[in-house]
């Protein structure tokens, strides 16, 4: 399966390692394809910049050690597929659609009533809960 990560589950990951968060990395990236839109590595990367100053380094290594498929958000999005309650979010999700990702693991909850059919929109624990 193709499974996208969202910015917030790599933030957790790098920052806040710990065991469940270092099988589920494992498992999407050994068991599965993992892929990351290039609007969530722009946004893991400010989001570390601004927030955790002293962990920018680890982001770097860990993107360049991590085995993903980039694929690029489009800088001209259609805002018809779909509705959701943080408009800064529809990009991400916005990718993940015409890329025909599977899965999307988020623990973003502005992603809880967004009806689509595919990706399938997952928190962590569910997806390692389920697989």
């Amino acid at each position: 399966m193709r499974i996208m990560l969202d910015t917030n589950v790599l933030v957790s990951s790098i920052i806040f390692p710990n065991k469940r968060m270092d099988s589920l990395i494992y498992k999407v990236s050994i068991e599965h394809q993992l892929v990351l839109s290039s609007h969530v590595i722009e946004e893991l990367l400010d989001v570390t910049k601004r927030k955790f100053p002293n962990k920018v380094k680890d982001a770097s290594i860990f993107l360049t050690r991590l085995p993903y498929e980039l694929i690029y958000t489009p800088s001209e999005i259609d805002h018809d597929f779909f509705s959701i309650r943080d408009i800064s979010d529809y990009p991400i999700l916005y990718s993940a659609i015409i890329e025909d990702i599977d899965i999307f693991i988020t623990g973003d909850d502005d992603f809880n009533d967004v009806e689509i059919e595919k990706p399938e929109i997952l928190t962590p624990s569910e997806f390692l809960d389920r697989f």
